[in-house]
């Protein structure tokens, strides 16, 4: 168990508070990269890589080493902790953060000099950083009361032309999840490979049509303007638009191509939350009420604070509007065997992933 967990409470509160900075080191990987390749400790076109072997390679590693840690914060400082605007400004700053990410990794891939591996190198790296840090701060925001912070969710999604995330998450995936209304909750057996094409049409379209039903309970068309998703894919087109017109075709291809790697990173994520499990469907035709026993828990100690506790995801669905830094670590939730970024490898490769998961689900529903 991590050193955390054995701290008194508050001082581990504490220490945890500050440690959650950290999670904006996936920001300085681009910078990092471009480092690398000024100082000549590795050659241009392989620079960018860095990213691949830092999020899969070294943070697997550091997560194994650091272990766990299930330090909930106590009811009594909840409310405190919940309303400390350090934890909320700190996930703004994703913003600016990656705006600046984005345009390093344009200029990059510009280069003349640059071959063909270094800028794939730069749309994995960018697409990367976009998934872990961008979308993963967005999925925090949209869940929130204020329209600030809504709004910023949206905006990350702008950058990774999945603003349909913002729609679709909130009002179809929390609704229906771990059920077979959802398709971003995977069925047991159901290799990453068919899941994935399914759930990037399901969370297009359906986004679509749930906007459409509640402009049409207003009596408004799908056409209006109030349809948020205009705004968010007008701001999608925007950001493609001016990559194209200051660095040329091939800004546009970085733009579009990290966007699909970053939303291709969100849904592996989606199926390794929710693999295999189940709510019951009851008599009168719906389901359980949703609970801490239908996502999958990990409680990692370093992914869990580069991911602003997303791995906490059992408790996410049991309470949405928690914010991250008062999630809680249930022991009973059905228990990952590692943190997401060893998980991600491991469902690329459906035997292996399938050999280790389906006797954990097994025995978990027995």
């Amino acid at each position: 168990m991590n050193t955390i967990s054995k701290l008194k409470t508050p001082f581990a509160v504490t220490l945890k508070k500050y440690a959650y900075s950290f999670f904006l080191i996936s920001a300085a990987v681009p910078f990092i990269s471009l480092w690398l390749a000024e100082a000549n400790l590795v050659t241009e076109p392989v620079a960018p890589y860095f990213a691949v072997v830092f999020f899969f390679g070294v943070i697997p590693i550091l997560d194994w080493l650091l272990g766990k840690e299930s330090l909930n914060v106590p009811e009594e400082l909840s409310s405190e902790v919940s309303n400390q605007s350090f934890y909320k400004w700190l996930t703004l700053l994703t913003v600016p953060a990656m705006f600046a990410v984005m345009i390093v990794g344009l200029f990059q891939v510009s280069q003349a000099s640059l071959n063909n591996w270094g800028k794939l190198g730069w749309i994995l790296n960018i697409g990367i950083v976009s998934g872990v840090l961008a979308i993963n701060v967005a999925h925090e925001l949209v869940h929130k009361n204020s329209k600030f912070e809504r709004f910023c969710g949206g905006l990350l999604l702008s950058l990774v032309c999945y603003g349909g995330f913002k729609v679709e998450h909130v009002r179809g995936h929390h609704v229906n999840v771990s059920t077979p209304e959802d398709p971003s909750s995977a069925d047991y057996n159901q290799s990453i490979y068919h899941f994935l094409p399914r759930a990037y049409w399901h969370n297009i379209t359906n986004a679509w049509k749930l906007e459409s039903i509640r402009l049409n309970r207003k009596g408004l068309s799908r056409w209006s303007f109030k349809n948020e998703l205009f705004t968010w894919y007008a701001l999608s087109a925007l950001w493609a638009a001016l990559s194209f017109v200051f660095f040329g075709w091939i800004g546009l291809v970085l733009f579009l191509a990290q966007s699909f790697v970053a939303f291709t990173l969100l849904e592996i994520i989606n199926y390794i939350e929710h693999y295999g499990l189940r709510r019951t469907k009851l008599d009168n035709g719906k389901y359980e009420y949703v609970t801490h026993h239908h996502s999958w828990n990990s409680n990692f100690f370093l992914t869990n604070i580069l991911l602003i506790h997303l791995q906490r995801h059992s408790d996410h669905h049991a309470y949405p509007k928690r914010r991250y830094q008062v999630l809680r670590h249930h022991e009973d939730s059905p228990q990952l065997p590692a943190g997401y970024a060893t998980m991600t490898l491991l469902a690329l490769v459906p035997p292996l992933w399938k050999k280790v998961m389906n006797p954990i689900i097994d025995r978990y529903y027995s």
